[in-house]
């Protein structure tokens, strides 16, 4: 098939495209990103398919024999879960001869061999991830008697399990998709439709079936559908430049699964991609979980391993500097996870903590101190934890690592690396002063704090300042003081509210000012009871009334009902004004 020169190939049909998968004479490149599409996209494609649309061309790369050492490459992903197969499983290519990769085409023809030759297991909406029911895998079935009710598709292709596959009605006979391709001669079809009377069925339905398994099958062994471009160059900066080009729309690609492909070729005792990809995985499920990527690690590996330039890009990915990422790993990998612990513990999730790369930072003040193992808990790190948890909470309020992050993480690596004992917040605090990077805070920004709304990704680390000695490893909720459904119209009304002020009321409930943090079972027991009488039943020993006041800075003498809202309010934030002023501006 390859040539000595690069060009349009031969067009192949669907049947011979997964019976080289199927063989695994095709391959993936490490520089491909994993499989991402979605249910309605495999069925889209199918569909186009049967409606004769295209679906755009491939580009294949022939890698020689003598090349096949310098990369890394991974099969097609057959039974896809989001839940425990998302990762596509690595080659073997110690034959003798040259492999043909995928360049451009991965998620169309991943899409092709899955509905194929496999199965998609998405999670079932109402089960809890951790149900071993929450995931069925399914294969790809279509409906030979009537067409989709969905106005953007002409055929029925499901995802279905085999019980639901089995629920055939009048207007229902499901086809599993793959068994097209066990048909060699159409006289096949036609037995299969009188063996299993599809032909006894309405004049309408019987029609329906036999143009759609009929066309299934000129689709999958005769169309020459597959239109693709072969590369013959071995030169790897040429195939990247190819390879971003021809990728530069559709899903993104993320760049750090080109540097993965190199990566993985110059580590000599690890697997580059298979590290940092589980590493991701194991960090990702800490707490109550994260959203960190391969980009973040690879960032961090820069940043830990002392690498002069931090620069994401190829050039810094060469061969001494993987080594000497790789010979690090060990200690780079638990800085991080510590990091990532120790970040959980300040009560920081996936959803909270608004900037992943903040983690820097702390895991390299935590692999210059040797990764002590007891650095989350043990009272001997206690003023350490302290100034790293000011010093995240300022900079994830001042946005600082937005835009371009380097420009903090070059200067803050430099202080670290100079600076023994505990995390020198001060002395980030003045290299910063004065830029547009400053973590200082001013009157302004602490009003515009007072401004934090229910849901909003800052909202904990604002909230978080107020409540400095909570045991984050139990579950807090931003709860609403004054509970939400007392702020509907009906409800403002029946407490006799002057319908001018309903506006205000509503747009003040869910601001700063009627926000707390407040454990799980406490918060659950509050749900939807008026707040003084909440507190009073709660508390009924007026000191510790006081003490939960004070600690929530509720303020005292002011009338709690309903009625007074907007005076409470007033009252409220100007308590949290004081202590933030008291906080923030002693960094």
């Amino acid at each position: 098939m390859a040539g000595a020169q690069s060009a349009f190939q031969t067009p192949l049909t669907v049947k011979e495209v997964i019976g080289n998968i199927h063989k695994k004479d095709y391959l993936l490149p490490a520089i491909q990103r994993e499989f991402v599409w979605e249910v309605d996209q495999i069925l889209k494609l199918f569909d186009s398919l049967m409606r004769e649309y295209p679906i755009g061309a491939f580009l294949f790369w022939n890698v020689s024999k003598e090349k096949i050492g310098d990369f890394q490459f991974y099969e097609f992903v057959r039974n896809y879960s989001k839940k425990e197969n998302t990762h596509n499983p690595k080659a073997n290519v110690t034959g003798e001869e040259g492999i043909t990769c995928i360049l451009d085409g991965q998620q169309r023809l991943t899409a092709l061999f899955i509905g194929l030759k496999g199965t998609y297991a998405d999670k079932i909406p109402w089960k809890r991830w951790d149900n071993p029911d929450a995931f069925p895998p399914k294969k790809l079935y279509l409906n030979l008697l009537a067409p989709s009710r969905d106005e953007d598709m002409m055929f029925d292709f499901r995802f279905l399990t085999g019980n639901e596959a089995s629920q055939n009605d009048g207007n229902t006979y499901w086809f599993e998709v793959g068994k097209i391709l066990d048909f060699r001669e159409p006289y096949e079809l036609n037995d299969f439709l009188i063996d299993n009377g599809l032909n006894q069925k309405p004049r309408d339905q019987a029609k329906f079936a036999n143009q759609t398994l009929f066309k299934l099958f000129d689709v999958m062994h005769k169309g020459r559908i597959i239109n693709y471009y072969l590369e013959n160059s071995q030169e790897l900066d040429k195939v990247l430049r190819i390879f971003i080009r021809v990728n530069s729309g559709g899903t993104p690609l993320s760049y750090s699964d080109l540097l993965l492909s190199i990566a993985t070729a110059q580590w000599t005792t690890r697997d580059a991609r298979d590290e940092i990809t589980k590493f991701v995985d194991e960090i990702n499920q800490i707490g109550e979980g994260f959203s960190f990527d391969k980009d973040f690690v690879l960032k961090s590996c820069l940043v830990l391993s002392g690498i002069t330039d931090i620069a994401f890009k190829v050039d810094n990915f060469n061969v001494a500097n993987m080594h000497t990422i790789e010979n690090k790993w060990e200690d780079i990998t638990k800085a991080i996870r510590l990091s990532v612990e120790l970040v959980s513990s300040f009560g920081y999730n996936f959803q909270t903590l608004t900037s992943t790369n903040a983690i820097i930072p702390i895991a390299y003040h935590v692999m210059k101190n040797g990764n002590p193992s007891g650095f989350v808990l043990s009272v001997h790190y206690k003023e350490d934890r302290e100034k790293i948890r000011k010093w995240l909470t300022a900079a994830l309020l001042k946005r600082s690592f937005s835009g371009q992050p380097d420009t903090v993480l070059r200067p803050i690596r430099e202080i670290l690396k100079t600076n023994s004992g505990a995390y020198p917040l001060s002395v980030i605090v003045n290299k910063f002063k004065g830029t547009n990077k400053s973590i200082t805070f001013t009157d302004e920004d602490i009003d515009s704090l007072l401004h934090s709304k229910y849901g909003e990704p800052l909202t904990f680390s604002v909230l978080s300042l107020l409540y400095p000695t909570l045991d984050y490893r139990n579950r807090f909720h931003q709860d609403h003081i004054f509970p939400k459904k007392f702020f509907k119209k009906p409800e403002l009304r029946r407490s006799g509210i002057p319908e001018k002020d309903w506006d205000e009321f509503q747009e003040k409930s869910n601001y700063l000012g009627n926000l707390q943090l407040l454990e799980g079972l406490p918060n659950e027991e509050k749900s939807g009871k008026d707040f003084k009488d909440w507190l009073e039943q709660t508390f009924p020993d007026q000191n510790e009334r006081k003490e939960f006041m004070r600690k929530h800075f509720i303020p005292e003498n002011v009338d709690l009902s309903l009625g007074n809202f907007l005076g409470f309010f007033e009252e409220r934030n100007k308590l949290i004004e004081e202590n933030f002023k008291r906080i923030l501006q002693s960094i």
